[in-house]
């Protein structure tokens, strides 16, 4: 992660409550682009300071891709661990309002790989009381 990549845990706990209503009622008006790309984008690279590393990419198309979680790093083609998931489910995991198990088990987050689940070690990030 190069420096324009750190996150600010001002910054990230600030992104988060910006969407924080849309997080908790899915009927409250959507966030724009900008507030949620930056939400999604600060929290995931929360995850890649707390778990350096390149054993597993952490994707939230189309806002970002994170390498994350020391082991094995890959070096050419689609990573062997991956999770990868829509920027709501993200953020809800990001902010302890979903957790990871009930992610996988209901189809809203995609994990392949055996070390993609040690994400799980990093959440949440910014935690939301319901």
């Amino acid at each position: 992660m190069g420096p324009r990549d750190k996150a600010d845990p001002a910054q990230t706990r600030a992104a988060v409550l910006a969407v924080a209503d849309w997080l908790r009622d899915e009927t409250a008006p959507k966030p724009g682009r900008a507030a949620l790309a930056a939400a999604v984008r600060l929290t995931a690279r929360t995850v890649g300071q707390d778990a350096p590393g390149n054993a597993v990419e952490l994707r939230v198309p189309p806002f970002v891709a994170v390498q994350c979680v020391e082991g094995v790093r890959h070096t050419r083609g689609t990573p062997p661990n991956v999770i990868e998931m829509a920027p709501r489910e993200w953020l809800l995991l990001a902010t302890g309002l979903l957790d990871l198990e009930t992610a996988v088990a209901e189809h809203r987050v995609s994990v392949s790989g055996h070390r993609a689940g040690d994400v799980a070690d990093y959440l949440p990030v910014i935690p939301l009381a319901r």
